[in-house]
């Protein structure tokens, strides 16, 4: 049995992908005819095994969110719920803090994917990767590779040629460490909570110490839990060379849609619009709406900005 949460964050969030925010909240902004988080959901339930899909973060209930659960669950015919955090608690703390709605049912393991990243999601072959290597106690990050310029604006990964254990990790290094990032797709095991634990416990302690005013619940899997898991064995890395990209601008929005857009052609042909006898010519790939989206020169110049320099499976 196995289950997947997405970490959609809140309104606190994602400012740089104003104002398109504005009107909807970002997981639910169309990327490529569909919302954004649409994508992630697909891929879960696609996986063998999967029982539960739990979206988490800190929006307010919302309408739109609400009509949005209940028209996936219909069509992928999974049970998604949505997990309201009481405040912004990371990445780590808002799995920690919902860690028994996690836990029940008894998932053998569960994948933990960001909203904000656009991906083939080679979610199956991670855990195939996982299963082969037969421990039941080890976290399993996803990968790709980005140049050395790329590279610092992300979270790195240094690993073993042949074991793929993670022996370094440092997220948006000052300097170049390592061109494989993180990806922000993770496949844990429950064993991960006691991992999640410790890094609370340590943060009460500090804070009793200290008399500071953060909370302890506040827990970030990369710099709090990946960096002490690195070398210990517990974390390996599983290297993907399909596309990937982080979704955190308007341009970078019209760049994730270019690239599910050309994955239609193969798992969603319906989707892409079609030419049609009296109608007009279609001459790339698109999805229409009724509000129709013109793909345009200074549309192209806000995807070149979005990515400058994209690294090679990724353009």
């Amino acid at each position: 049995m196995l289950k997947a949460v997405i970490l959609i964050g809140g309104p606190q969030k994602g400012t740089r992908f104003r104002p398109l925010s504005f009107e909807v909240p970002k997981p639910l902004f169309p990327v490529a005819g569909v919302p954004m988080v649409q994508h992630h959901i697909e891929a879960c339930a696609k996986v063998p095994g999967m029982k539960e899909i739990l979206l988490m973060g800190f929006y307010q209930p919302h309408e739109a969110l609400s009509r949005f659960l209940v028209s996936a669950q219909q069509e992928f015919r999974i049970p998604i719920r949505y997990l309201q955090e009481y405040a912004a608690l990371g990445t780590g703390g808002g799995i920690y803090h919902f860690r028994d709605q996690i836990l029940s049912g008894g998932p053998e393991a569960f994948f933990v994917l960001n909203a904000d990243v656009c991906s083939e999601f080679p979610l199956r072959e991670m855990l195939e990767f996982q299963r082969r290597r037969g421990d039941a106690h080890s976290a399993l990050m996803l990968g790709t590779t980005a140049n050395r310029t790329q590279a610092l604006n992300y979270g790195c990964i240094v690993a073993n040629a042949d074991t793929h254990e993670v022996l370094h990790y440092v997220e948006k290094p000052s300097t170049f460490v390592s061109e494989i990032i993180n990806c922000g797709i993770y496949l844990f095991t429950p064993s991960i909570f006691q991992h999640i634990g410790d890094v609370f416990q340590r943060n009460q302690q500090e804070l009793e110490n200290s008399n500071g005013w953060q909370r302890a619940e506040v827990i970030r899997l990369e710099q709090d839990v990946f960096t002490a898991l690195a070398g210990s064995g517990k974390l390996y890395v599983y290297k993907t060379d399909g596309f990937w990209s982080q979704i955190k601008s308007a341009g970078s929005a019209i760049y994730a849609s270019r690239l599910y857009l050309n994955q239609y052609s193969q798992c969603h042909p319906e989707r892409l619009a079609q030419n049609k006898p009296g109608g007009p010519i279609i001459r790339a790939r698109v999805v229409t709406s009724p509000l129709i989206c013109i793909f345009s020169s200074s549309a192209r110049a806000l995807c070149s900005a979005a990515h400058p320099h994209p690294a090679s499976h990724l353009s």
